[in-house]
């Protein structure tokens, strides 16, 4: 019985490497591929790319910042997200509702790495002045994301800043 587990259990473990390998070729190709719309969005054989979840929680100077100071470090959070967006590196972004977490909002930012997200969300006044903190966690995901802030000016609308 035990061998026959970890039979199961090496076989599981090979298909999981087998499906998360890009492949060289594929053996077929999907009639819809657009090369071009993938090359732009950075999509890899898959259609994926590597991105950085950055999870931005209660700081501790959140409940100490209030007023015109609050309402100017917040303009900043507002404006850095409409550029980092501009610049490419901000895929999506949008605040949790409540929670028992401290969960406040999302990033999901175009990073090959933990370090180049920290260095692009250092750039945002609310997390520079302790009203949030980040925590970052990479995450592959569909490279279609690229698309969202194009998308998002088409529909929404109240201009986007």
């Amino acid at each position: 019985m035990k061998q026959r587990l970890a039979i199961a259990l090496a076989w599981t473990l090979c298909a999981g490497i087998a499906l998360a390998a890009e492949p060289d070729t594929p053996a077929e190709v999907n009639a819809a591929f657009d090369e071009e719309l993938a090359t732009r969005l950075g999509a890899d054989a898959l259609g994926m790319k590597q991105y950085v979840l950055a999870i931005l929680k209660t700081g501790p100077q959140d409940a100490t910042i209030k007023g015109d100071e609050r309402k100017k470090l917040f303009a900043g959070h507002f404006a850095n997200m409409g550029r980092l967006a501009e610049e490419g590196k901000l895929a999506v972004a949008g605040p949790f509702g409540k929670n028992d977490k401290t969960f406040r909002g999302l990033f999901i930012l175009n990073a090959a790495s933990v370090e180049e997200a920290r260095e692009f969300a250092s750039s945002d006044p609310a997390i520079e002045a302790g009203i949030f903190v980040v925590d970052y966690i990479p995450w592959y995901g569909s490279a279609s994301l690229m698309a969202s802030p194009e998308i998002h000016r088409k529909i929404s609308r109240t201009p986007v800043n």
